[in-house]
Formats: C-alpha cells, sequence, structure tokens
C-alpha cells in the first residue's frame, strides 16, 4: 500500500456505526461488507456468524462487545450483483468500526469517536430514540463528529419514521433532514424512494439465492406511482428543511424558481455543507435484516460524510522542540498530508494469543513504514514496527506503509496503549494530542485466584485486560488488603471473568457485585492544622488553615493556593507551598467515611506557617494531608451513591408491577408511555438498588420485558440509610 495521494485521501470515509443496543448496528454492517464486495457471505447476529462480532462472548450473547475496525470500497451508482469495489477500479475506501450498543462498553464507542471523521446513527423504528442512543449522540458532538441517520427495522410492527424524526428532535436537540421515504410500512415495506433524485430504489427478488439483496435498482419516480404525491411533499419538506440551516440553498429557494431552481448537484452541495457543520442531520430509512436501504446510505456515506481533507488540521501540544523555534505548551497543527511529519494516536490495543499486543492507530499526517523506529510521547518510549496491518474484523492483511487520513494496526509495539500519541523517532518537534474521556467505573467486585499456583498468571492477565480497556482498573483495598476489579456494570465484569478463564485459563473467585460509592462534604468549613512532632530525631513543622465548600454535583475538585499577596507570603518557600497543595489533594483520593475518593470539593489554602530549623516540603504534605481529612470531618462528611438512568420496555398489563417494583428500590418514575404495542417506564435508581434486577423483572413480568440502564449521576445517600451502608461495608 503506497502513501496516500490527496485524491486518495479525499475518497477516504472513516466512519462509526454507532447506536442503542438491538438498533441493528451489526446487522447494518454485515450487509455493508457483503454489498461491497469485503465478505461472500452474510454473518447473521441471531446466528453467532457475524464477521465483526467474531469474540466467543459476543457469539454466546449475541451482542457486540468490543469495537471492531474493517475497510471496504464503495462507488455510488446504480448497483447490480457483480465484482467487488476496490481502490484499483476508482472507489472510495471507506474504514468502518461497528460499535457497541451496551452503555457497559460505551468506552469503545468513546475511542471510537475519538478516531473517526464521520458516524451512521442507527435507530430502531419502533423504539425511536432510546437511552443508549442520547449517550453516543453527546459522545459525537463533544468531538464534533459529522452524522447521517437511518432509521432502521421498518418492515417491523409499529414502525413509523415521522415519530422517529420527532423524537430525534425532541431527545436530542438535532436538526434532522428526511432525505428517503419508504414506500409502505410494517410487513408492506418494500423500498424506499430517494428525495434529492427522486428515484425509486427497489430491490428485486433475484432468481439467485445467494444475492440477498445485493441488486439494487434506481429508476425515475413519476406521477402514476401511488407515492408520487407524497414524495413531492416529502421533497419540498426537505428543501424547506435544508434552507432553514443552510443560507445558499436559501437564497436559491426564496429566489424566481423557488424549489425547482435547486438541481441535484445543489441540493447535495447543500446537504454536505449542513452535515459538515453539524447544522443538520440527513435521515435514510431501511432494513437491514430485510436487505433494504443499504446502497442508499453507502452512497449517503460518500456524498454527506467528510474526507480526512474536509476536516481542520488536528492541532497537538508541543512538548519539545529540538530546532527551537516554538515554546512548550505551544499548539501546532498537522495536515493530512504524506510530506508533513508523522502523527498518529493509538485508540486501541488488543491482546494476541500469537503476535502479542497489536495496536490500532489512526494517521493523521505523514507515513508511517514497516521497520520505522517510532516515538510514544506520552510515555517517552522508543519503539519500532515489525509488522503493519491492514484490519478486516477478524482478518487481516500485511501491508508496507500507511498514509495520512487512514486507520491500520501495527505488531511490535511493547509500550503504547490507549490515548498514546505516536511519532517518528527522527521528528524534531515532539508533540502530543488530547487524550480521551474515560468514564469512572460505577460498580466493583472483589477477585483472587483458586490456588497460589495461579496468583502470578492472574495478575499477569489482570495487568493485560487494564491495558485493553482503559476504564476497567484494578487495585488493592488498604483495609482489607483485597484486590479488587472495577468496571461499568454488571455485565462488563461478568465478561472479564469469562475471559479471564476462557482466554488466559486462570480460575478464579470473584465476590459479589459492589457499589463505588464517593464521599463528599455537607457545607463549609475553616479548619487550622497544626503539625508538630519529631521523627526520626528530628522536629517536623507546618501550619496550614484550611477553607472548604462544596461545589455543584458533578464538577469534579478544585484545589487553589489562596494566600494573600502580602510581603510574608512573597517570600514562603515554594517548595513548601507546592507541597501543600499535593498534600491536600492527595487527602481527596481517600475519604474519612469508607476511604472512598472525595469529589465535588473546592479546598483553598488561605493561611500558613513555617519555621526555617524545622519545616520541610514533608512536613508541609504531611500537614496538608492531616489538615484536610480534619476539615473533611469537620464539614461534614456524605457519602454518595451513583444514580442509573433506567428504561424498562414491556407489556401493557405488567407495567404497573414494574413501577412497583422499581419504587421498592428507590426508584423515582420520571415518565410512562407507549412505544409501538410497548409502555416504556423511564426512571432514576440508585445502583445498589439495581443489582441483580434482571431476575426480579422476569418474575414481574413473566419474562416479557426488557430494560436498559446507564449512569446518570451521583447523588447523596439518605441519611437514614448511610449507618446502613457504613455497617455493611465496615461489617460493623
Amino acid at each position: 500500500m503506497s502513501p496516500a495521494s490527496t485524491a486518495d485521501i479525499g475518497m477516504t470515509r472513516n466512519i462509526g456505526i454507532m447506536a442503542h443496543i438491538d438498533a441493528g448496528k451489526t446487522t447494518t454492517t454485515e450487509r455493508v461488507l457483503f454489498y461491497t464486495g469485503s465478505s461472500h457471505y452474510i454473518g447473521e447476529v441471531h446466528d453467532g456468524a457475524a464477521h465483526t462480532d467474531y469474540d466467543a462472548e459476543e457469539q454466546r450473547r449475541g451482542i457486540t462487545i468490543y469495537s471492531v475496525a474493517t475497510t471496504c470500497f464503495w462507488q455510488p451508482g446504480e448497483h447490480e450483483s457483480g465484482e467487488p469495489y476496490t481502490a484499483e477500479t476508482g472507489a472510495n475506501r471507506i474504514n468502518l468500526i461497528d460499535t457497541p450498543g451496551h452503555v457497559d462498553f460505551t468506552v469503545e464507542v468513546e475511542r471510537s469517536l475519538r478516531v473517526l471523521d464521520g458516524a451512521v446513527a442507527v435507530f430502531d423504528a419502533v423504539a425511536g430514540v432510546e437511552a443508549q442512543s442520547e449517550t453516543v449522540w453527546r459522545q459525537a458532538n463533544r468531538y464534533s463528529v459529522p452524522r447521517i441517520c437511518f432509521v432502521n427495522k421498518l418492515d417491523r410492527v409499529g414502525a413509523t419514521l415521522n415519530r422517529t424524526v420527532e423524537m430525534m428532535r425532541e431527545r436530542l436537540g438535532a436538526h434532522p433532514i428526511v432525505v428517503m421515504i419508504p414506500v409502505g410500512l410494517e410487513g408492506d415495506f418494500d423500498a424506499v424512494i430517494d428525495l434529492p433524485t427522486m428515484e425509486l430504489v427497489t430491490w428485486p427478488k433475484a432468481e439467485d439465492e445467494q444475492d440477498k439483496g445485493r441488486t439494487c435498482v434506481r429508476a425515475k419516480l413519476d406521477d402514476s406511482h401511488p407515492s408520487w404525491a407524497e414524495a413531492v411533499a416529502a421533497r419540498e419538506a426537505m428543501i424547506e428543511s435544508l434552507a432553514d440551516v443552510d443560507d445558499q440553498t436559501m437564497e436559491m429557494f426564496l429566489g424566481e424558481g423557488g424549489s425547482a431552481s435547486l438541481d441535484l448537484e445543489a441540493i447535495r452541495a447543500g446537504l454536505r455543507r449542513v452535515t459538515l457543520s453539524l447544522r443538520g442531520f440527513p435521515v435514510l430509512c431501511g432494513s437491514a435484516l430485510k436487505n433494504r436501504g443499504i446502497q442508499p446510505l453507502l452512497d449517503a456515506v460518500v456524498h454527506y460524510l467528510p474526507s480526512p481533507l474536509d476536516m481542520p488540521p488536528v492541532e497537538a501540544e508541543l512538548v519539545d522542540d529540538i530546532i527551537g523555534g516554538k515554546k512548550a505548551g505551544e499548539l501546532v497543527t498537522r495536515k493530512p498530508d504524506p510530506e508533513e511529519p508523522l502523527l498518529a494516536l493509538a485508540f486501541k490495543l488488543i491482546q494476541d494469543s500469537h503476535r502479542g499486543p497489536v495496536v490500532l492507530f489512526r494517521v493523521y499526517s505523514g507515513v508511517l513504514r514497516v521497520k520505522d523506529q517510532i516515538l510514544n510521547v506520552a510515555r517517552d518510549k522508543k519503539e519500532r514496527i515489525n509488522k503493519l496491518l491492514l484490519v478486516r474484523a477478524s482478518k487481516t492483511e500485511e501491508i508496507d506503509e500507511i498514509g495520512p487520513g487512514n486507520i491500520a494496526a501495527a505488531v511490535g509495539l511493547r509500550f503504547t496503549t490507549t490515548g498514546d500519541t505516536l511519532i517518528l523517532s527522527k521528528d524534531k518537534q515532539r508533540v502530543v494530542l488530547p487524550g480521551m474521556e474515560i468514564p469512572e467505573p460505577v460498580i466493583f467486585r472483589s477477585v483472587e485466584a483458586k490456588s497460589a499456583a495461579d496468583q502470578k498468571d492472574l495478575e499477569q492477565a489482570l495487568e493485560r485486560i487494564q491495558k485493553e480497556d482503559p476504564s476497567f482498573s484494578v487495585y488493592e483495598d488498604p483495609d482489607s488488603a483485597q484486590t479488587l476489579m472495577a468496571g461499568q456494570g454488571e455485565l462488563h465484569l461478568e465478561v472479564i471473568v469469562n475471559k479471564l478463564e476462557r482466554d488466559y485459563r486462570v480460575k478464579a473467585r470473584v465476590g459479589k457485585p459492589q457499589v463505588a460509592y464517593r464521599e463528599t462534604i455537607a457545607g463549609p468549613t475553616q479548619s487550622e492544622f497544626e503539625y508538630a512532632r519529631e521523627t526520626a530525631g528530628k522536629r517536623q513543622y507546618a501550619k496550614l488553615t484550611l477553607e472548604l465548600s462544596a461545589r455543584e454535583r458533578g464538577t469534579g475538585n478544585r484545589v487553589e493556593n489562596a494566600l494573600p499577596a502580602t510581603d510574608e507570603y512573597v517570600k514562603f518557600p515554594k517548595e513548601f507551598l507546592a507541597a501543600a497543595l499535593e498534600g491536600m489533594t492527595d487527602a481527596l483520593s481517600r475519604g474519612p467515611i469508607l476511604g472512598y475518593p472525595v469529589v465535588d470539593v473546592q479546598a483553598r489554602l488561605i493561611a500558613a506557617a513555617y519555621l526555617e530549623s524545622e519545616s520541610s516540603a514533608a512536613s508541609f504534605r504531611a500537614a496538608a494531608t492531616m489538615g484536610m481529612n480534619q476539615a473533611i470531618e469537620q464539614a461534614g462528611a456524605r457519602l454518595l451513591e451513583p444514580v442509573m438512568s433506567v428504561e424498562v420496555v414491556g407489556p401493557e398489563e405488567f407495567i404497573g408491577n414494574v413501577h412497583s417494583d422499581l419504587s421498592t428500590r428507590r426508584g423515582r418514575v420520571l415518565g410512562l408511555g407507549p412505544r409501538g404495542n410497548a409502555q416504556v417506564v423511564q426512571a432514576r435508581v440508585p445502583l445498589a438498588e439495581m443489582v441483580g434486577y434482571a431476575t426480579s423483572l422476569r418474575s414481574v413480568t413473566q419474562g416479557r420485558a426488557s430494560y436498559t440502564m446507564q449512569f446518570a449521576a451521583y447523588a447523596e445517600v439518605p441519611s437514614d440509610l448511610q449507618q446502613q451502608i457504613i455497617t455493611k461495608v465496615r461489617g460493623y
């Protein structure tokens, strides 16, 4: 693979497929791979045969757990079965990542969106915008990722395009622009109308059983078709919706010719402008399972989503400049150009049993070749590229080099992990890219080897899994000396336990799931602390006055030096102040109630005193830590618990049971409404009350309801329950 030319880069699309669980992401991806010729058969999720769900745990559960990258090629137009597209045929390269929909694996979406230029948001036409739909949409907003929307499952009973589009406006705050409408709904759905071209898109039943929807035929729509009037009205509404957010379209729309003056080229150009600027989101529709709507979706990926050339130059922070032109901390930009210095971001690490660590990365500028020596800037470690791989789900193809705007994998990197910046070791400027927002764990379980012989293997396995999954952490409880593993939910930790046994052959005893609490303070306080003691025959002295106040929930901690600018403090030793601030910060990592991190606290150092002969940085660090602990208790330490947004979907006759069950779990029901033939209950429930909820839900609904939940916020534990929790955790 030779370095990409500007034309090649312009024909590249780096996209992700994101959605709520069971909206049809993987089913859509399977059709994309089949119709582009990247796979020779359609692997179904329900058969455990999907190309991108190749992990044994994914196949067993029928869900996506790990984000998987693959590459395919596509050329918009009329599509009939034939030879697959390739780069040599002049087709567009699509680097695609299929992401999980379950909230426990949201970090997989996070790190994928970090390196993607665009995304396809898939929605269930019956369920509409669901809980995790909102989460992934917010993640995409955070990274300013342009999106197109695909309303899936239009063949199902209760499916509707209009209600899903309205939910996008209400729940996502988006501006959807419908560019495709279905012909028929539910069992009668068999075609779509492409509004920009005013073409009827059909999938004739081919004689060849292997066709499976590959043959896609476009025909001009005319007034003899039963859907003509509906299509004309929908096209007018599309142009008006586009004009609302695009000035150029508005000028043409208000001109003499009205909407008739906008030809296909003008409409596509307008849709592309609003998509790239995040002012609007084109909406397409279909049924992936029934092989309807995928080819037009691929066309839309090429027409509306950005290439690397459409994205602004990436900004990186300068760490060191050997040639001396800039200062550390300054921002430098890199364009997707082979002639620029290499800049790449590692976004995923996979532990391969044969190859060792395999690192997936995105190249932003420059060219990376096999045998190149690179520098991991974040860890200041030099590494060598042994192999470069083009990834096609579970299969790989060795390549010699990779150019800007592309995604590939490297073998031979021992120190690199998620979020690390890679440059060539010979480059004169050392720069680092912004990292990723990794969610804090909300639940943990104790883990120990079943025998002393397994202990070392367990430690090594947990260390490898931590490198693969940054949302998973392992630490030792200082009180009980137990090893604890923390993650995003029960399913997350359950998958890791299974991985220990299946992939690493480690037998472990695992405790029951426990909630990861946090601690905070009730109100403001001011506390003076004097540290005067003898250590190793030498007196140590420091005196501090601290001021604590509570911050708004979810805003984090803030530690600051608030000493007055008087002569006394201008001359105060800087190393003493630095040590005091360090000690204050350290104290917030472990609260006085149960040793959980202290959050949402503002701590200010407002006075300090020292003795020249007896004070040191160590004495100020110790004084700050002990003084903070005293101040937190004085301010009224409080326990916080994670509260989850819970959504239960089930038959109407069982909703009363669901409501009652959630109420007994300290749940607060926020809403109740219909969704197709079912009812939906939305509630906020403490995570501590949701452990084992799946079993209870099956019991109260005869197994006919399902639920999803995601972290919402930390909230104060009611005072009458706080002591019960303390007694339960401490054991006394």
